[in-house]
């Protein structure tokens, strides 16, 4: 029988027993992580296609913009991912050593913390909407209906900042099933809401780009509202019940894990930029070359969801059993769980490689973009296996709490290998397109490797997160 949650306070509430993370069988424990997570993934990703998918009936211009702000969305939210990965270490490690009570209190002080910061920036995205366009360069032309969407959108951002850190606590104490379940309603109201509210499906008026903004906005506050309701309920209840005081020491345990994460998305965010730069330069095949990277990443963004749930398992497993005093199991778990996601995400990179040409037809519309496209994905598949070791034992390590490790391994991989080798062989060798996927690939094996010696090296087992 696995652990009894029971809160602190004047009333006990017994609950059922959460998932045994911290025992038996492993690669069930993987496995009850993994494929729940997955699903999240695919459900978030249907969510911001949707808005696209819509938008590209309105109009180019439109979709143009409605792109704009979904990227400067991803962007924002990054703080919110950042208290994620800083709740998922502490409360699995309190979950696995036993003590609910603090679970409770981490979970209360990262909804709190987060509250005030969406509430921040939500406000400073309303006030300066026309200052966030200007600066990121919008054409004229869509300028105007971007600053509208992106006003509208803005209030998507506080429910989403708590919409992510009340799923963090699930996972976090084994519970992928509640995050499961929201994100599917979160997709199902953001999908029926942009064609009713878009198009005028009664009983509601069409409102063009509006209703797409006001669905995902709509959509985010009801998974909000879901994913409380769930927490006021039986085990997390005392997130509620227990007096709201802040506990400063605690928030800032959570950024001091968190931190890195934030500046780990934002080296990488300004990497591609660079690299999209480095492509632009390679001659008269530079647009074409832009088009292949942007879909080559689209197709594989697809492939690699496996491994994304495998990084969260990864996350929460060694999260738990460093908590339960058992780092060797920790680490056992670790190198399984990134074994198994080598072996899925080759195989699933093998029928790509093969049949590079027919993956790319679906996104190309043109022979040129084409052929560059099945070339990028013919080279990079090669690198999939090394991804995959390098996202899941990053998983691992970050959920220990070793996020700094993780974040200067991949700032070194972006910045130290990537970017100065792509220059060099697509500029100055003259390799062109050719030239910046093989730097890719190079640094991706570079991960891989650099994350195995981390995790092998065994420094996150001794990570203090209290």
């Amino acid at each position: 029988m696995g652990p009894v949650i029971r809160l602190h306070g004047v009333k006990t509430i017994v609950e059922h027993p959460l998932p045994e993370l911290t025992q038996g069988s492993l690669w069930k424990n993987i496995w009850h992580l993994s494929w729940p997570t997955f699903f999240i993934m695919i459900f978030n990703f249907l969510v911001g296609l949707a808005d696209l998918y819509v938008a590209g009936f309105i109009g180019p211009d439109i979709q143009a913009a409605i792109g704009f702000v979904t990227q400067l969305f991803f962007i924002v939210i990054i703080a919110a991912n950042a208290i994620g990965v800083g709740t998922i270490a502490m409360v699995s490690r309190a979950v696995g050593a036993s003590k609910p009570g603090r679970a409770v209190e981490i979970a209360r002080q990262s909804l709190l913390f987060g509250a005030v910061v969406a509430v921040v920036i939500t406000a400073a995205t309303v006030v300066y909407c026309r200052e966030i366009v200007a600066l990121a360069g919008m054409p004229g032309e869509i300028r105007a209906v971007a600053e509208d969407f992106l006003r509208i959108f803005a209030f998507a951002l506080g429910p989403n900042y708590l919409l992510i850190i009340a799923n963090a606590v699930f996972r976090a104490a084994g519970d992928v099933k509640k995050p499961l379940l929201t994100m599917f309603f979160v997709s199902l109201v953001n999908i029926a809401g942009d064609f009713a509210l878009a198009f005028g499906i009664p009983p509601f008026p069409a409102m063009g780009y509006r209703g797409i903004a006001l669905a995902t906005a709509s959509s985010f506050a009801a998974g909000m509202l879901i994913s409380l309701a769930l927490l006021a309920t039986r085990r997390w209840r005392g997130v509620f019940t227990e007096p709201w005081r802040v506990d400063f020491p605690t928030i800032g345990r959570i950024i001091d894990i968190g931190w890195p994460s934030v500046f780990l998305q934002v080296a990488w965010q300004a990497g591609s930029i660079v690299l999209y730069n480095i492509l632009s330069r390679v001659g008269d095949g530079a647009v074409t070359a832009l088009a292949a990277l942007t879909n080559g990443l689209r197709i594989e963004a697809v492939i690699f969801l496996p491994g994304f749930a495998l990084n969260m398992a990864a996350s929460v497993l060694a999260g738990q059993n460093l908590g339960a005093g058992n780092p060797q199991r920790a680490e056992t778990l670790g190198w399984k769980t990134a074994g198994a996601g080598m072996v899925l995400l080759g195989t699933l990179a093998l029928p790509i490689f093969i049949w590079a040409e027919a993956f790319a037809s679906i996104l190309a519309r043109t022979p040129e973009v084409l052929a560059e496209t099945a070339n990028y994905l013919r080279i990079n598949m090669v690198a999939e296996p090394f991804l995959a070791l390098g996202t899941i034992l990053s998983g691992a390590i970050t959920g220990a709490g070793d996020t700094r490790a993780a974040m200067w391994i991949i700032v070194v991989c972006m910045w130290g290998v990537r970017l100065p080798l792509a220059y060099v062989l697509a500029i100055v060798m003259g390799y062109g397109p050719t030239g910046v996927w093989v730097a890719m690939v190079v640094s991706m094996m570079c991960y891989g490797l650099l994350m195995a010696l981390r995790f092998r090296g065994g420094r996150w087992k001794h990570v203090r997160v209290e």
